[in-house]
């Protein structure tokens, strides 16, 4: 059976948590001892920043914050919002507070894209205590929102939700529109959403309301409600590993247009993609090495960049580091000497250091000849005497650039 034609409230809407219990996730912040939930005991409600991913529930907490409060609840999107806006906001909330001693929440989603000027209007009433700001992000707020805002807020950190907690609230909605659904869609469902509950909520709607039959929902229904198709591709499972090792192997031996492929198979099947940007870090010092320094800086840039944007954008991050690191030399020496000398460390202990580099600090170390005879200069092994001379490390450059 598809939705109720005369349903006109959004689905995400009508799931939208009416207490801290409904709350799914974050258990952080809105369990027995989160922050959250004694906030709303005391009735102290300070400025917050909301800092997390797409989904994970910052506006429905800032309602529930403002609704427990017994706040007067206002919303707005920073793309939308101009300085007009805040300040008949701003009179608004000096009137309301003023006149029925009502405190005001103004919730500013995506705060990140308000600039400095918007920013700064705010703090002069953020002071005062005008209005109880709660501004949510998916951005790092420490990069994104300026220093004297960020000093006048708490900043609360929300988490992607689980499988299990995804999987929770899917249960939750499908039970609202009267709709099943086969496993196989579900885990297909949950895949795309990417941790994203409002994502999932809103296929899922589409997908209620197109089909009509009976039956549960299917691949074809979910493929369709959300304009994907479905990849043989199991982000817990072999189809995982094998891609990413596939992905790491062919950046190994140079083949950029291998590396590019595998990495659109993990970003068209929804892979995390700072899982892609990490093992990218990784291969920039195991495999690319001495060879190519600047390599383990593009790769922690690409990290950092996919932290901050996000799908889809970060995909354009990743092809870029990928193109780099398949194509830079690779040298792995440092990697193997590295595991060379910790297999010595295993195998003999803690050897004796030699006593020519040993700190002197006092008389009786220096009388003991601790630091006697050190040159800073010497081309003598360092090394205990047990494995004086042994080497580790054995350049090897290889690769196409």
């Amino acid at each position: 059976m598809g939705l109720m034609n005369d349903s006109h409230i959004p689905l995400a809407e009508r799931l939208r948590p009416k207490t801290l219990d409904d709350v799914i996730g974050q258990t952080h912040l809105v369990g027995p001892n989160g922050i959250i939930r004694k906030m709303i005991a005391s009735g102290f409600l300070p400025s917050l920043i909301l800092w997390g991913p797409p989904g994970c529930g910052k506006t429905t907490l800032a309602f529930l914050l403002s609704t427990l409060t017994n706040s007067y609840f206002i919303s707005r999107s920073a793309v939308t919002t101009g300085l007009e806006d805040v300040r008949k906001i701003i009179k608004e909330s000096k009137i309301r507070l003023d006149s029925k001693g009502q405190r005001t929440v103004l919730f500013i989603d995506e705060i990140h894209r308000f600039n400095k000027a918007q920013q700064d209007s705010l703090l002069p009433h953020i002071e005062k205590g005008t209005f109880i700001f709660i501004g949510a992000t998916t951005e790092n707020p420490s990069f994104e929102v300026i220093s004297p805002l960020l000093s006048r807020c708490r900043v609360l950190v929300l988490n992607a939700l689980t499988a299990d907690e995804l999987n929770s609230i899917l249960d939750t909605a499908l039970t609202e529109i009267k709709q099943s659904i086969q496993d196989d869609a579900r885990n297909f469902l949950l895949e795309i959403s990417n941790g994203d509950a409002r994502a999932l909520i809103t296929i899922l709607e589409i997908a209620g309301t197109v089909h009509t039959g009976k039956k549960p929902l299917t691949v074809a229904d979910i493929e369709e409600a959300a304009q994907r198709k479905m990849l043989q591709y199991d982000t817990t499972g072999d189809e995982h590993y094998n891609t990413i090792s596939a992905f790491i192997k062919s950046m190994r031996a140079s083949d950029v247009d291998a590396a590019l492929y595998y990495l659109a198979r993990m970003v068209k099947a929804g892979e995390d993609p700072l899982f892609i940007a990490r093992r990218m870090v990784i291969f920039a010092s195991e495999d690319i090495g001495v060879a190519q320094p600047t390599a383990l800086v593009v790769a922690n840039a690409v990290f950092d960049g996919c932290h901050k944007v996000g799908y889809p954008e970060a995909q354009i991050l990743l092809a870029h580091g990928t193109v780099y690191l398949a194509s830079a030399k690779k040298d792995r020496s440092a990697y193997d000497a590295f595991f060379s000398a910790l297999s010595d460390v295993e195998q003999f202990g803690n050897l004796p250091i030699p006593k020519n580099i040993l700190n002197a600090p006092t008389k009786l170390m220096k009388d003991l000849g601790y630091g006697k005879g050190y040159d800073k200069y010497s081309t003598e092994s360092h090394l205990p005497e047990k494995i004086k001379g042994k080497k580790y490390y054995h350049p090897s450059l290889r690769g196409t650039k």
